[in-house]
């Protein structure tokens, strides 16, 4: 026969319970406890929310820049007036300084002969940055078809395991706009 010596006594084992009781019935600092767990899912929730709608804003600012901008190159008013790249990047600047900083944006505009030969992807770099190096400006003469696409490196104010919108290293988001279009039939001063 085994004999295990009592390591509580059973006046000890039901003062603990008693305790026990007491402490679950007791609700002195309960919402405080509850609100404890509940923060920071519910603020992580929160920031999350808030980053993605920030994202949306600016993309859906730089798409209405990106369109009224290259209204200018489809219409010839750009070509006529002899501006450059520069002075494109300006104008679609000036539409979305709101909410973009335009030292991180970069514009390519190319010709092509016919729509369906205007078709590429997005251009990254073998780190998963973007590439920028092959980008022109052409922004073409009457009749022809040409494609404007914008990027923007926009940086995340959040961590990436919270809101998962990263698709650039370093915890960034690109945020493109693209317009393809035939220009009109201006008249070439």
């Amino acid at each position: 026969m085994m004999i295990s010596p009592p390591f509580f006594s059973e006046l000890t084992r039901q003062r603990a319970r008693a305790a026990a009781r007491r402490f679950a019935r007791d609700r002195n600092g309960a919402a405080a406890v509850e609100f404890a767990m509940v923060a920071t899912p519910f603020f992580m929730l929160l920031f999350g929310i808030l980053e993605i709608a920030l994202v949306f804003f600016a993309s859906a600012i730089i798409e209405d820049g990106v369109a009224e901008a290259s209204r200018d190159i489809r219409t010839g008013q750009f070509q006529n007036s002899g501006l450059n790249e520069d002075d494109f990047r300006a104008a679609i600047c000036q539409r979305i300084d709101v909410v973009a900083d335009c030292g991180r944006l970069r514009v390519d505009v190319r010709t092509f002969d016919n729509f369906s030969s205007s078709q590429f992807g997005t251009p990254r770099g073998g780190n998963g940055d973007l590439d920028d190096s092959g980008f022109t400006f052409e922004p073409g003469d009457a009749g022809d078809v040409v494609v404007v696409r914008v990027f923007y490196d926009w940086p995340l104010l959040g961590p990436g395991f919270i809101n998962g919108l990263s698709n650039l290293p370093g915890n960034r988001r690109l945020i493109s706009s693209a317009t393809a279009f035939r220009n009109e039939p201006f008249r070439e001063d």
